[in-house]
């Protein structure tokens, strides 16, 4: 099995675009971006693109965030977005961390593999610990960040506060 993790780019093909729209648009808190046409597609990637070299807040909310895909053998199989400030509302829900797994692509250990991809990343950027906030019914999320050494560092009535140490 080849594994690829790739840095989301302006030029990102339609491999991608049809990927996205397998997705609901919120499942689990994890906001997929509603697509319906490829000139939004585009916007959205060149958009997500200058996100990731911004410093600070933009708008007073908006964090600096990195989008990558994850292929195996050729193919897109999920995405995760690493957040490289937490805000208050961040460490309230969304964390450092988000991803989610095409879902024809589920139950084969590939959010396993991404989740351990983008925690490499982190330490790439200099994050010492991540944060994901993951539903309490997402029990394949919950299992997929305690496999990557999680802990469950405290939780609220419908969500589990897992931090993952990255260095």
């Amino acid at each position: 099995m080849k594994i690829h993790l790739k840095k989301l780019c302006p030029s990102d093909g339609d491999d991608i675009y049809e990927m996205l729209q397998e997705f609901p648009e919120n499942e689990n808190g994890f906001i997929t971006p509603a697509l319906t046409s490829i000139d939004a597609y585009k916007s959205w990637l060149a958009d997500n693109a200058a996100s990731g070299n911004q410093t600070g807040l933009v708008d007073g909310w908006k964090v600096p965030q990195t989008i990558y895909w994850l292929f195996i053998d050729g193919k897109p199989v999920g995405y995760g977005k690493i957040r490289h400030i937490l805000t208050d509302k961040l460490l309230a829900d969304g964390g450092t961390i988000g991803y989610s797994i095409r879902p024809g692509q589920r139950n084969k250990g590939f959010g396993k593999i991404l989740l351990s991809e983008l925690i490499k990343e982190c330490s790439d950027m200099g994050i010492e610990k991540a944060l994901l906030t993951i539903h309490k019914n997402n029990t394949a999320s919950i299992k997929t960040a305690l496999d990557n050494h999680g802990v469950i560092e405290k939780s609220s009535d419908t969500l589990h506060y897992i931090w993952i140490k990255c260095c």
